[in-house]
């Protein structure tokens, strides 16, 4: 093979050298039960069933409920113990949420009983029917502000209070709808299509906008922009500075923030006094609260919350849109809010998970949240979803089951039948203080200093949704995020990495050149490693960079006065699957070879069996169709093979 005179004849007897081991073709299965196959790996890889084999009727039932409310599969064995953890993070929770759904609400653009509505109903249908011990639901902020930031492009929320309020609830229908639908036919896996990094960016970009808008109640500021931008923000903060600033307000909310950003330290600093961060919310409502109405502090210019209507959620079916132009807006709202809102839960329920080694069902999680925002659009509730903040103290406070959240629920209704008259004297200025101190956590500054060591253009993505959210808005954020991932897919999937072989010393073994340096190349033959598919999308472009890696290979032997190559290996074990498309470029690479040799190692039992039912084996030869590339070598180039 190392000679100049080595002639097309040898070349093809060398090839007849046998390898002990042939690269074996799968049985031809029937085209309904290879599509069976793949269609259950698609939808049912959890084969979610398996517990319902070999059982009695009556026995499936009892399973097929339990899946449905998990609820009954681990109350039997909830005992005291479990109630005293779920009790005292339920009131937790409660102390902290409540504060948090006035504030949420005015986020929505919504009354603050709203709010509290959607931290009474959603929780106790999650409890019954989530898989996570952990979350807690409720209202968050980066969903209320999309979803008030959509609906006040569709429906003014001052001028026009009951319709908006309509769209709300009809919003939360379809936002439900679209959960459970996900959840129902198992297609869970599309919100992964929003990556980690444009989720860190997107989230990072949402608290700097929630953070701006509350600079209207923080400040005092009575006329303010609708728009979210920070450009729009600034303007009209700057240019109520002289008139419309009030010092009064200020000072409250000046005061509460450093209470709540000191307290969040304490809680951080030593986990045993998480509950510091946790109370201080209901602390400085009522500190506030207190100090206004000593002082009357609102008739010196300090807005306040005023009323909360008392009582439990009315029921609200009657007031969803059914018919015209809103159903169809309400429907994009909520499908859009509802994607967002699920992202975050499942994110939540995850992270939770793994950190008390349990698993939790993505699909049942869903159908979960989309049936109890489902009902919370029929009794007064916007969109709630999980809540990191919350289920973070819910967590440390040693919640063991759902019941925190049913726990949690008890104390909002108690609260709506008694308590809501003691908030009338609530500053604005302490919501927008509270809420500042919670969406600060949501700016991950290690998480983005780790992509972009990891991952160039995944730092690009988490910008574009940073920038899109802070100079566009929460829509235009969503938008780049989501464009900027499918970017990056499409790119994968349309320029995959191919890698340059030479051989391990003193081995059988062929890795990356650029890996290992000392990897030496095979003397007339290059081996080319393809690290994807080979479907439509990229057949050219790898057919064209396997010759380009050929010609250039050429040229360098060449002016160093070598022989040219005689064999293209390609290393296939990379290349789960391959199109119509990809044998085509095959034949077309075969073709483009002439007098040189294609040969394959390694292609895996789907790959194999399509290139025996296109007869692209009978165009290549099947004995050009290796089990590895060391027998590729050893039958290429034997000296080769033997020599080092």
């Amino acid at each position: 093979m190392g000679t100049d005179d080595m002639d097309t004849k040898s070349l093809s007897s060398s090839l007849h050298r046998t390898s002990p081991y042939k690269v074996g073709v799968p049985p031809k299965q029937k085209l309904w039960k290879e599509f069976s196959s793949t269609l259950k790996e698609t939808f049912f890889s959890d084969d979610p069933l398996r517990s319902f084999k070999d059982q009695s009727r009556s026995r499936k039932l009892v399973l097929g409920i339990q899946a449905v409310f998990p609820i009954l599969e681990w109350a039997r064995g909830y005992n005291l113990a479990k109630f005293k953890g779920d009790l005292i993070a339920g009131l937790t929770i409660a102390s902290l949420c409540i504060p948090q759904d006035i504030g949420y609400a005015k986020l929505a653009n919504l009354a603050p009983q709203y709010g509290l509505y959607s931290s009474f109903v959603p929780p106790l249908i999650y409890a019954f029917m989530g898989s996570s011990r952990d979350i807690a639901i409720g209202p968050v902020a980066v969903v209320s502000l999309l979803l008030g930031t959509m609906l006040q492009n569709e429906i003014d929320p001052i001028t026009n209070a009951h319709d908006y309020l309509r769209l709300a609830f009809t919003a939360t229908l379809f936002a439900g709808i679209t959960q459970a639908t996900l959840g129902i036919l198992r297609l869970g896996f599309l919100i992964d299509f929003l990556s980690h990094a444009a989720i860190v960016g997107f989230m990072g970009g949402a608290a700097i906008t929630i953070a701006l808008q509350q600079l209207k109640g923080f400040l005092g500021i009575k006329k303010f922009t609708k728009n979210s931008d920070i450009i729009s923000v600034m303007q009209s903060v700057f240019s109520s500075a002289h008139h419309g600033w009030n010092w009064q307000t200020i000072v409250i909310g000046a005061t509460f923030l450093v209470f709540l950003l000191v307290a969040k330290h304490i809680g951080k600093k030593n986990k045993k006094y998480f509950w510091v961060a946790a109370i201080a919310p209901l602390i400085s409502v009522i500190l506030s609260t207190f100090f206004v109405y000593i002082t009357r502090a609102d008739e010196k210019g300090v807005q306040i919350v005023k009323h909360i209507e008392k009582g439990i959620n009315s029921p609200s079916l009657d007031q969803i849109y059914f018919s015209g132009d809103y159903l169809l807006k309400g429907a994009k709202i909520g499908i859009v809010a509802g994607m967002v809102a699920l992202t975050e839960a499942v994110a939540i329920g995850r992270t939770f998970a793994a950190m008390k080694d349990y698993q939790i069902d993505g699909n049942k999680e869903m159908v979960a949240l989309g049936v109890m925002n489902i009902a919370g659009s029929m009794t007064s509730c916007y969109i709630a979803t999980g809540s990191f903040s919350r289920s973070a103290v819910n967590f440390m406070a040693g919640c063991q089951t759902a019941v925190s959240n049913i726990v949690m629920s008890i104390v909002v209704l108690l609260t709506l039948l008694f308590i809501t008259p003691l908030f009338e004297y609530t500053p604005n200025a302490i919501l927008s203080s509270i809420i500042i101190s919670a969406v600060i956590s949501l700016i991950d500054y290690d998480a983005a200093i780790l992509i972009w060591k990891i991952d160039k253009f995944d730092f690009v993505a988490c910008m574009g949704a940073f920038f899109g959210v802070v100079f566009g808005s929460v829509e235009i954020g969503l938008l780049v995020a989501v464009s900027i991932s499918f970017a990056k897919l499409l790119l994968q999937v349309t320029r995959p990495r191919t890698a340059l072989l030479g051989k391990i010393p003193r081995t059988n073994v062929y890795r990356n050149i650029l890996q290992y340096p000392e990897a030496t190349k095979v003397p007339g033959v290059l081996i080319i490693r393809v690290d994807s598919a080979i479907y439509f999308s990229n057949s050219n472009y790898i057919r064209e960079r396997l010759l380009r890696w050929l010609t250039d290979e050429d040229e360098q032997l060449k002016a160093a006065g070598l022989p040219e190559i005689q064999f293209l290996t390609v290393e296939m074990s990379p290349v789960t699957d391959i199109d119509t498309s990809g044998i085509h470029a095959l034949e077309e690479l075969y073709k483009s070879l002439q007098k040189r040799s294609l040969v394959l190692a390694n292609p895996g039992p789907v790959v194999m069996d399509k290139l025996y039912a296109s007869k692209l084996t009978n165009l290549i030869g099947e004995d050009k169709i290796f089990l590895t590339v060391a027998d590729a070598i050893q039958t290429c180039s034997p000296k080769f093979a033997e020599d080092v």
